[in-house]
């Protein structure tokens, strides 16, 4: 019998994408065949709820899934599965529901009538995916509570992978040629795995592990809040400068202490403000990105205008710019003083036109410098800073691969001209 059509459709987070990619990797292991979503028996959807609009994108992906030509099931999976699983399983009779994402190949097989062999062999995860890059998660779950956020809720409290496991993802990446491994998690920072002997081991001390136990050539850390950010890490960072990524994302949420505040964020403008002059002065060619929410409740122009000023005092090199979300059942959803429509609209577009200046004056600080590439598809990559780049002299069947290039400039979209160093290894 030919094995079932299936296919992953992903929504939301990096989490999320690292947590599809693994799924990938699972269906295909246990036999499956990955096709497009039009040819599939089944199609999972990871779905997301970190703001009304997401779960709105949700309900949509499913109904889109259930009139795919094949009339498919839909396995429902991740934060809005969790947090409102009738809400999906009423779109159709085809839905089901698998909030667990560990039980979601148990759920495929049992639906499609398919007994998967237990023998099959093994799957090279680079083949499968085709990654030039493989996110590792570390750690799942957030005991924060910002007032804003239902991520809590559905993801629960934080746990860690242990690090044997971690090193286990990352020698499998090296194993399949994957040149960048990305560590991840919903909340990074958290992460307190164990080694054999119960010994607790932190972000840091991982990052250490990671690069003492493997080879892989460039490790990457995913979004990390800013609290968790220490010395040691930093140092880590710099000591190894030629394998981890010179690149770390730190959601502020908002450069206003007052605001912060509100949010229940455990730290100030002015601590945030420290913490990148010390990542400079540890990694002074690091490139900084973030996350910043625009209309948070009672945000005035004043606190607007804090906000703004601290993002462009840092000087990130991008900038992923949200409006203010209600949703329902967090304290702030319920705080006097909502931001209009109109206004937060406002602050977006200022705050994306701060994004797209500070990216453009990020770029041109790097004409000149050398850097590691990722080649990712023909001479295309990403470089350690997370900037697109063109390597034009890069052998075009190169990639997935990693190269040292010198960037020579910038082309009409942004993306950086490089060519091979001739002088460094790859």
């Amino acid at each position: 019998m030919a094995n079932p059509f299936v296919s992953v459709v992903n929504l939301g987070c990096r989490v999320n994408r690292v947590e599809s990619d693994r799924l990938t990797c699972e269906l295909t292991q246990a036999g499956f065949t990955l096709v497009d979503p039009d040819e599939a028996e089944l199609i999972v959807i990871n779905t997301c709820a970190v703001t009304g609009e997401a779960e709105a994108k949700t309900r949509k992906a499913v109904r889109h899934a259930l009139a795919r030509p094949r009339e498919p099931y839909v396995v429902a999976t991740g934060c809005a599965a969790s947090l409102h699983p009738e809400m999906l399983r009423d779109l159709s009779d085809r839905v089901s529901v698998e909030p667990s994402k560990v039980r979601v190949v148990e759920r495929v097989c049992s639906l499609l009538g398919y007994e998967h062999d237990d023998d099959v062999e093994s799957v090279d995860v680079g083949e499968v995916l085709g990654h030039a890059r493989l996110g590792v998660k570390v750690q799942d779950g957030c005991n924060n509570r910002c007032t804003y956020c239902i991520v809590w809720k559905a993801r629960g409290p934080e746990r860690s992978v242990p690090v044997d496991a971690v090193l286990a993802q990352v020698r499998a990446a090296e194993e399949a040629g994957i040149p960048e491994v990305v560590l991840t998690g919903v909340n990074l920072g958290a992460y307190d795995g164990t080694r054999s002997g119960d010994e607790h081991v932190e972000i840091d001390e991982l990052l250490e592990i990671v690069l003492a136990s493997t080879t892989i050539p460039q490790v990457r850390l995913s979004s990390i809040e800013p609290m968790d950010v220490s010395d040691r890490l930093l140092a880590t960072m710099a000591e190894h400068a030629d394998r981890v990524a010179p690149f770390l994302h730190l959601p502020v949420q908002s450069g206003c202490t007052d605001t912060l505040r509100r949010m229940a964020r455990p730290y100030t403008a002015e601590d945030f403000f420290g913490l990148a002059r010390r990542i400079r002065d540890y990694l002074p060619h690091a490139s900084l990105s973030c996350d910043v929410i625009v209309g948070f409740p009672g945000e005035t122009d004043e606190e607007f205008e804090a906000s703004r000023a601290l993002c462009e005092n840092v000087g990130f090199s991008r900038m992923h710019v949200f409006r203010y979300s209600a949703r329902p059942g967090t304290p702030a959803a319920a705080m006097p003083d909502q931001v209009a429509p109109e206004v937060m609209a406002e602050r977006s577009r200022i705050m994306r036109d701060l994004s797209s200046r500070l990216a453009l004056a990020d770029k041109r600080l790097r004409v000149g410098r050398r850097e590691r590439v990722v080649l990712e598809s023909g001479r295309m990559g990403t470089t350690g800073s997370f900037h697109r780049a063109a390597v034009a002299d890069a052998p075009f069947d190169a990639a997935p691969a990693i190269v040292w290039a010198d960037i020579m400039g910038i082309d009409d979209s942004g993306v950086l001209v490089c060519r091979m160093a001739r002088d460094r290894g790859c």
